[in-house]
């Protein structure tokens, strides 16, 4: 496992998976925005759309999901050194109240006209406006344990917070520690 600084300042990390040659974020945005992939993933969850999201028209999915990805990556990738990445991530546990080491954060695609963006982008948090993203999914449904590509983004994003803890990082510091 290796660590990408995505804009260069050090606040926002983005893993390299061992065996990957593109960090997870880089890899997230090219699935949303690959056409053939984003059909084959709505007419696989199709029920979920229409359920959950009252949309039928896949070719409708499609589209709103390219536009939200263009939309978040300009957003996320775009920040100036005085924006404050807090505001784009969220704890990953509505109810959580408290503050965690290494917490599970979420990011959120813009709110549709007619909906919720179910473009989620996953990461650990080292401090405040630090982030390591760790995957990324389309979030159909109330909960990740619910479909099997969130329940993997979950496990994911937990063996990435195993690994650092295991090698003593608790903060941004820590993190730095372990690069070098």
């Amino acid at each position: 496992m290796r660590f990408r600084d995505i804009l260069g300042d050090e606040r926002l990390w983005a893993v390299v998976y061992d065996g990957e040659k593109e960090d997870i974020l880089s890899q997230t945005f090219s699935r949303w925005m690959d056409l053939d992939a984003l059909f084959d993933f709505f007419e696989k969850n199709a029920a979920d759309l229409a359920s959950y999201f009252r949309i039928t028209d896949i070719s409708q999915a499609v589209f709103e999901t390219v536009e939200d990805a263009v939309s978040l990556k300009a957003l996320l990738l775009e920040v100036g050194p005085d924006a404050h990445l807090d505001r784009f991530f969220r704890p990953l546990e509505n109810s959580r109240i408290n503050e965690m080491v290494l917490s599970r954060e979420k990011a959120k695609g813009s709110r549709r006209s007619r909906h919720a963006s179910w473009l989620r982008l996953y990461a650990l948090k080292f401090e405040p406006d630090t982030y390591l993203i760790t995957g990324g999914a389309i979030k159909l449904t109330r909960t990740m344990e619910e479909r099997e590509h969130t329940r993997k983004e979950l496990t994911r994003m937990e063996q990435v917070r195993d690994f650092l803890l295991e090698q003593g990082v608790a903060d941004l510091d820590g993190f730095k520690d372990t690069l070098s």
